[in-house]
C-alpha cells in the first residue's frame, strides 16, 4: 500500500516538523533523490521533468482572466471506475484506498472499514473514510476558469479521474475541504502552515501538468508563499 506521505515523496518525519513556510518545504510531485539528483518516478507516467525552482515554475505559467461562464460540475464527469477496474473501487475510493496511513478493511462493493489517514491541509489524523472528500487539487471550477472552459468532455474527464499524477487527487478531511471549496491560493491557504511551501508547488506543478493558467490576483499570492520556500521545487509531466 502507498501512504499520503510516501506517493508525494514526503518523509514523514520531516513533514511533521516543518515551521510555518519552511525553506526546506517539500517538493510538489516528486522530489530528487540524494544519490543520483534525479527527480523519483510517479505511478503512471514515465521519465520525469527536471525539478525546476518554485519561482521558475510560477513564471512557467500563463497570465489570464479568469472565464467562469458556463460552468457546471457535471461537465467534469468524476468518480470513474478507476484504473483497477476489477477491484470494485471507484476513482475516489482508489485514491482513499491509496493515501491510507493504516489501511482499511474492504468489504463488497470497495465498502472501507477501519484505517486512518493523515489530512495534510489541517494536520488531522482521520480514522473513518466516511469523514474524507478527496479534493481536486486544483478544484475543478478553477480549472474551468483557468483553460477547461475550452476542453473536450474527454479531457474534463481525465483530469477529474487523474490517478497518473500523485497530485491531482487528493485526500483530506470534510471539513478543510469544504473550508478551501474552489477557492485559489489569492483565498485560500491550509490552515496547516507547515504545508503551504507544498500546497503552493503542488497547485503550481499541476496548473502546468494541465496547462492552465493563473489570474493576477493567484499569482502574486502563489510569488508571496515562495518567499518563504527558497529550496522548494516542481516536477510536473504534462498530461496527455
Amino acid at each position: 500500500m502507498i501512504t499520503n506521505l510516501m506517493r508525494r515523496g514526503l518523509p514523514a518525519l520531516a513533514l511533521a516538523v516543518l515551521p510555518l513556510f519552511a525553506p526546506g518545504a517539500p517538493v510538489a510531485g516528486a522530489t530528487t533523490t540524494p544519490s543520483t539528483g534525479l527527480p523519483t518516478a510517479l505511478p503512471g507516467v514515465g521519465r520525469l521533468r527536471a525539478p525546476v525552482p518554485l519561482f521558475e515554475a510560477i513564471d512557467r505559467i500563463a497570465v489570464a482572466d479568469e472565464q467562469r461562464a458556463g460552468y457546471k460540475r457535471d461537465l467534469y464527469k468524476h468518480w470513474n471506475k478507476g484504473l483497477n477496474a476489477g477491484d470494485g473501487c471507484d476513482t475516489r475510493k482508489e485514491v482513499i484506498l491509496a493515501e491510507a496511513v493504516l489501511a482499511p478493511q474492504i468489504a463488497t462493493g470497495c465498502k472501507l472499514t477501519g484505517g486512518s489517514w493523515r489530512s495534510p491541509y489541517d494536520n488531522v489524523v482521520v480514522t473513518d473514510a466516511a469523514r474524507l472528500d478527496v479534493d481536486h487539487f486544483v478544484p475543478l471550477a478553477e480549472v474551468h476558469d483557468s483553460g477547461g472552459f475550452a476542453w473536450g468532455a474527454v479531457r474534463r474527464e481525465a483530469y477529474a479521474n487523474d490517478q497518473a499524477s500523485p497530485d491531482t487527487l487528493i485526500a483530506v478531511s470534510a471539513a478543510s475541504n469544504r473550508s478551501k471549496s474552489d477557492k485559489d491560493p489569492a483565498e485560500w491557504l491550509p490552515s496547516d502552515g507547515s504545508y503551504h511551501c507544498t500546497y503552493v508547488a503542488t497547485w503550481v506543478g499541476t496548473k502546468l501538468r494541465w496547462n492552465l493558467t493563473a489570474d493576477e490576483a493567484e499569482r502574486q499570492a502563489l510569488l508571496d508563499v515562495a518567499e518563504y520556500c527558497p529550496t522548494t521545487t516542481v516536477v510536473y509531466e504534462s498530461a496527455p
